[in-house]
């Protein structure tokens, strides 16, 4: 990424936590190694550590070296001195003007005219007093170079506080500054469902009610929740992937084609089939894997849902009748996210007598893991009699790439050049709450499961009452 400004400032709040550990520092390390940060970047972290400049090197260097199961690969020496030489520190409460006195002081000793960017990775209560003060400095300032932030889903905890949040943003900045991260929307496997519906004849025009029979979206993890019980426990599993990631797999699966490949285009798709989107209250069911109220940080009496599930319609001509079955929870059979989408199965009939194996058609994109877009069909099994078998098509990443990018060096590049169109913006994430706020509401029994189920019992009345089942995702798909 070459750049013709006089100088850019990347301005990390919470530079020494656990995001910036796990995510934004490896992210960075990547964009200098594609090359697609400016040359003339200076990456300032600021955090409550006591460390000076080249400390703050040596731990980000540290923090590069360390395990860390989303940024696998080897570190290479000349990569990360380059990306260490541009990062500078500094210290104190996020609080106090001083920072900001300090930060601008940092800012102009690079340039006098540098476009600015605010990274947020700290607690949704602080970015008041951060914004706030962040304008007394002159910090936000445009005469001079661009001010953008970035914020972190969660946006909001309901309705009410995302609205708040936006007029507390807009307040400080126009709706073209905002970055609001979810972090799924920068994963290769949901984009590509973009280039796979759109720039392709072959199957877009049977996805609507006269093809489609239903669709299923799963969300699984094999694993509990581990050392996150204090966030966990304060949100449950609906808040933490439901309002945001499920329900932008559904958008991305379901929303009419943009007019164009633009911000303005795809947000406005998005957001009209969100807003279309309406819950059955009555099929929602909230579950607690076994031994939850024991894990670290976990109130004794916690009434948190680490699993749900909901049956849900898009009311519009397109998908009318079409239910959607959604079920994700924590410490569940199996590691898996994907969207199946199930074909209706019209002309069984003529192969009746031909022992047909049953089911339906079925289009699935795999978003982890083992990535892919799988297509499930019927064809003669081979032999003198005429008998069917299922079949997979698929299209596997692996075959492709040796790894997929991680969404974090997406979506950075992408708030780099100021791209918004894998963020969410004020409309969308209110129509995720409207959408959630009522089913968190049903939330009043919970249901226990055991560990290394698909959650309680309860989940399969509503989709069986429907005269379906669920689909059991395969681990054969992609694994070679």
């Amino acid at each position: 990424m070459k750049s013709s400004q006089e100088s850019f400032s990347l301005v990390i709040f919470g530079a020494t936590g656990n995001l910036a550990q796990l995510k934004l520092i490896p992210a960075l390390y990547d964009l200098v190694e594609a090359n697609l940060l400016p040359d003339n970047i200076s990456i300032i972290g600021i955090g409550r550590k006591d460390l000076s400049h080249q400390q703050f090197r040596d731990y980000s260097n540290q923090v590069l070296h360390k395990p860390n199961k989303h940024h696998q690969h080897p570190i290479k020496r000349e990569v990360a001195d380059k990306l260490l030489s541009k990062m500078l520190y500094v210290s104190g409460d996020i609080a106090k003007k001083e920072i900001y006195q300090k930060l601008n002081q940092l800012v102009k000793e690079k340039k006098s005219c540098s476009n600015r960017m605010f990274y947020l990775a700290t607690y949704p209560k602080l970015y008041p007093i951060v914004f706030n003060l962040l304008q007394k400095s002159g910090l936000n300032d445009q005469k001079c170079g661009y001010a953008r932030v970035i914020i972190e889903k969660p946006i909001g905890s309901d309705l009410q506080s995302a609205q708040e949040l936006n007029q507390l943003l807009n307040q400080y900045y126009t709706e073209d500054q905002i970055f609001r991260l979810d972090h799924y929307l920068g994963r290769e496997t949901l984009q590509n469902i973009l280039s796979f519906r759109f720039a392709n004849n072959l199957f877009e025009s049977l996805i609507n009610k006269d093809h489609i029979d239903h669709i299923q979206v799963t969300a699984s993890e094999d694993f509990n929740i581990g050392m996150r019980g204090g966030y966990y426990d304060s949100v449950g599993a609906l808040k933490d992937v439901g309002q945001n990631h499920i329900l932008q797999m559904i958008a991305l699966a379901t929303m009419d084609a943009p007019d164009s490949f633009t911000n303005q285009d795809i947000t406005k798709k998005r957001i009209k089939v969100l807003e279309e989107l309406k819950p059955d209250l009555n099929s929602v069911v909230f579950g607690q894997y076994q031994g939850y109220l024991n894990e670290e940080n976990v109130a004794a009496d916690s009434l948190s849902d680490t699993f749900f599930s909901f049956k849900a319609y898009i009311e519009n001509e397109r998908f009318k009748g079409v239910p959607i079955y959604v079920r994700a929870g924590k410490a569940m059979a199996r590691t898996v996210t994907e969207i199946a989408i199930f074909f209706k199965n019209d002309h069984a009939g003529l192969f009746a007598k031909q022992n047909m194996a049953e089911g339906n058609n079925v289009l699935i994109y795999r978003i982890q893991p083992n990535e892919g877009i799988v297509l499930k069909f019927l064809s003669k099994r081979p032999g003198p009699e005429f008998k069917l078998q299922h079949e997979h098509l698929q299209y596997c990443y692996k075959h492709t790439a040796d790894t997929l990018p991680d969404p974090y060096l997406r979506l950075l590049f992408d708030a780099l050049r100021g791209d918004q169109t894998f963020f969410v913006d004020a409309q969308e994430v209110e129509a995720q709450w409207r959408f959630t706020d009522p089913l968190i509401a049903k939330r009043n029994k919970l249901f226990s499961y055991e560990q290394g189920s698909w959650g309680p019992t309860e989940v399969n009345e509503a989709i069986e009452k429907d005269g379906r089942k669920w689909l059991y995702p395969s681990i054969s798909f992609c694994a070679l």
